[in-house]
C-alpha cells in the first residue's frame, strides 16, 4: 500500500528531498531513494511500504536484546522490506536487501497490529528485523495507537534516523535499541555504506528525548575488534549516554557477504566486556554465546547475581519492586515491572 510520505521537501524540476534518514536523498521523478522504499511520483514522495509486513512474531523482549526494559515480557514484533544500510554481514538480508517489488509480504494496518499485540499478551510492540526508520509513516501511526492502548513501544534500529523524524515520533517511542556497529568511519563506509557520526548524534538525541537506550556492538573479526576501538566506543557510551546504559557485545556469525570470516572468538567478547567495565560501564553483556555468565545481570556495587538468564528466558530475578538489589539495596536501572508469569520461553 502506498501513501504520501512525511518529512520531505519539494524541489525544482519535480525533485524531492527525503528527510527521514541521514542519507537525505534527493530523488528525481520516477526514482527511489537509497532504501528503495520511497518513490518520487511527479514531484510527490510516496512510501511504498505502508502496512507492508514481511515478518511477524511474538518475541521475548530479551531477544531484541533489551535487558533493562520490562524484563521477562513479550514484545509483538514486526518487520517490513528494505533498509537504508548495505551491511555486508546482515543476518536478515533476505528482507532488508531486496526491493518491495521482489518481496513476499502481507498487509497489517496499524489498528490491527495493536489489536494483535494486545491479543498475544505482549507488553510492547517492536519494529525490528529490518530498519524501522524507513517505515516512519507506519511506525508513527502504530506507535500513537499503541501508546493509547497502554503498550510500550520499541525501535530496534541502526540509528540513522534524522533529528526531524526522531523528534516527531519521540512522544510515542519508549525504547531505542541502537546498533553502534563500529567506532570508525572507515567501517561504516566500507561495510554499511553509511556514516558513524549521525548514529552517535541520534543516540544522544534519543537519550535527551527521554527514551530508554541500550547499545549493541556486533564484534566482527578483523573489522571492528581492536582493543583501542572497543575502548573508544565504551568511553563514548559512558560519557554521552551514561554508565548505566546497558552495553551488549555480541558474537558475529558469518552471513551474507562475509562468509569468509570466522565467528567471533569468545575471548574477544570477554576482552570487550573487561575493557568496557574498566571504562566505568556498569551493565555490560555478552550476546550470542548461550550460557555465558555475562548474559546475566550483576549488581555493580556488591557483585551479586540479580537476573539469571537461560537464553532469552529469565530463570531467577533478585531485584526488588523498588528496583533495588535484593542484597545491598543498590538502585538498579530497570524500566517497567517484571512479571514472572509473562515469561514462557526457555
Amino acid at each position: 500500500m502506498i501513501r504520501e510520505a512525511m518529512l520531505y521537501d519539494k524541489l525544482d524540476n519535480n525533485k524531492v528531498k527525503c528527510k527521514v534518514c541521514n542519507h537525505r536523498c534527493t530523488i528525481a521523478p520516477g526514482k527511489r531513494g537509497f532504501c528503495r522504499t520511497r518513490e518520487n511520483r511527479d514531484g510527490t514522495l510516496y512510501t511504498l511500504i505502508y502496512n507492508v509486513v514481511s515478518s511477524e512474531a511474538v518475541d521475548p523482549i530479551e531477544k531484541k536484546p533489551l535487558f533493562h526494559f520490562y524484563p521477562g515480557s513479550l514484545s509483538y514484533s514486526l518487520g517490513t522490506i528494505g533498509c537504508n544500510f548495505r551491511c555486508k554481514h546482515c543476518q536478515n538480508w533476505m528482507i532488508s536487501q531486496i526491493s518491495v517489488d521482489e518481496a513476499v509480504a502481507f498487509e497489517i494496518p496499524p489498528e490491527t497490529a495493536v489489536e494483535r499485540a494486545l491479543a498475544t499478551g505482549s507488553r510492547s510492540i517492536a519494529w525490528t528485523y529490518n530498519e524501522p526508520t524507513i517505515w516512519h509513516e507506519y511506525t508513527y501511526a502504530s506507535a500513537k495507537l499503541a501508546k493509547e492502548a497502554g503498550l510500550a513501544t520499541v525501535y530496534v534500529t541502526n540509528g540513522y534516523i534524522t533529528p526531524e523524524a526522531l523528534k516527531r515520533i519521540s512522544p510515542y517511542l519508549d525504547a531505542f535499541r541502537v546498533d553502534i556497529k563500529a567506532f570508525t568511519e572507515e567501517f561504516y563506509r566500507e561495510v554499511t555504506s553509511a556514516k558513524l557520526a549521525p548514529v552517535l548524534e541520534s543516540a544522544k538525541l534519543a537519550k535527551e528525548l527521554g527514551m530508554h537506550i541500550e547499545v549493541i556492538n556486533l564484534i566482527v573479526p578483523t573489522k571492528n575488534d581492536s582493543p583501542d576501538e572497543i575502548r573508544d566506543l565504551s568511553k563514548w557510551v559512558h560519557d554521552n549516554l551514561g554508565p548505566d546504559t546497558p552495553l551488549h557485545f555480541t558474537r558475529f556469525h558469518p552471513e551474507y557477504k562475509t562468509l569468509d570470516l570466522p565467528p567471533t572468538p569468545v575471548k574477544t567478547l570477554e576482552m570487550a566486556h573487561e575493557i568496557a567495565t574498566e571504562e566505568g560501564m556498569r551493565f555490560v553483556y555478552i550476546g550470542n554465546v548461550y550460557g555465558h555468565k555475562y548474559e546475566n545481570t550483576y549488581c555493580p556495587k556488591c557483585g551479586e547475581l540479580l537476573i539469571k538468564r537461560d537464553g532469552f528466558a529469565i530463570v531467577d530475578y533478585k531485584i526488588t519492586p523498588q528496583k533495588k538489589c535484593s542484597y545491598c539495596g543498590e538502585k538498579i536501572p530497570i524500566v517497567g515491572e517484571y512479571t514472572e508469569s509473562e515469561q514462557p520461553y526457555i
